[in-house]
């Protein structure tokens, strides 16, 4: 009897670092192995744009070659809009999985809410696909195979388990050779958040303006937390949902009597 034939994927593939970055071309290497790929991403740089999308403006793609060959699309518009255009418009029929980055940096704790990366991969979310965010903890000189190597074995797994609907997971891989990596950890998101600063400089015409720096505060012990998790040079996995509502508030506000506000 005549083996049946694995079906073939079809990956949507977006980031919000641009489309030329080493981190996309890494990643599509890798998911080409298991499926057939197509890139829709932002034509430039778009990191913490969040989830926003272009209402108010014109949002053009066009092809984008690498070394002379197709590449993908380039979406002049940012990552959320880049996924909602590839479903609703460039692609005949619907992908199997999104998967977004490899992103240069964390994407950890509180920089969730700020993350391009990880809102193209809420918004393949929102829009029924299966969907995962990829970063690697490093915003120096960086090797985004093990990442991608990485993010192709969790793209199977997906296929293979399925999601709730609704929710994605968040992939932070350290920046470490393969052999420094001890293992893989599920955990939530972490509570670090930024100290935000901003430096008063002047421009070359003497005008003043101001330029964000600052740190992540991390108070988070052991490995049941993303940033925790990486800095134990685990890889964390975080399943995340973008409904946002605080149940436990939601059940105490039915004692607070609002509706005799009115």
């Amino acid at each position: 009897m005549k083996k049946k034939s694995k079906k073939r994927l079809n990956i949507l593939v977006s980031n919000d670092d641009g489309i030329d970055a080493p981190g996309i071309f890494a990643l599509v290497q890798e998911l080409k192995k298991i499926g057939d790929v197509t890139v829709v991403a932002p034509d430039k740089q778009q990191s913490a744009v969040g989830h926003a999308i272009t209402m108010n403006f014109p949002l053009r793609a066009k092809e984008f070659k690498k070394n002379g060959v197709f590449f993908g699309y380039a979406v002049e518009g940012t990552p959320a809009d880049s996924v909602k255009l590839a479903a609703r418009a460039l692609l005949k029929k619907k992908p199997d999985l999104l998967v977004s980055g490899v992103n240069h940096g964390a994407n950890t704790a509180i920089s969730i809410i700020y993350s391009g990366t990880v809102s193209a991969a809420t918004e393949g979310t929102i829009l029924g696909i299966p969907s995962i965010a990829v970063s690697l903890t490093t915003y120096g000189p960086a090797d985004f195979r093990y990442a991608a190597k990485f993010s192709r074995r969790l793209a199977e797994l997906v296929i293979k388990k399925g999601l709730p609907e609704g929710t994605l997971l968040n992939v932070n891989v350290p920046a470490l050779p393969e052999k420094d990596i001890k293992g893989v950890v599920v955990t939530r998101q972490g509570r670090a958040v930024w100290n935000d600063t901003f430096d008063v400089r002047r421009d070359p015409a003497n005008k003043e303006y101001y330029w964000l720096t600052g740190a992540l505060e991390d108070s988070d012990e052991g490995l049941g937390y993303d940033q925790s998790a990486i800095r134990n040079n685990y890889v964390s996995v975080t399943p995340i949902h973008y409904d946002l509502t605080d149940y436990r508030l939601l059940e105490a506000m039915d004692r607070w009597s609002i509706d005799k506000l009115h």
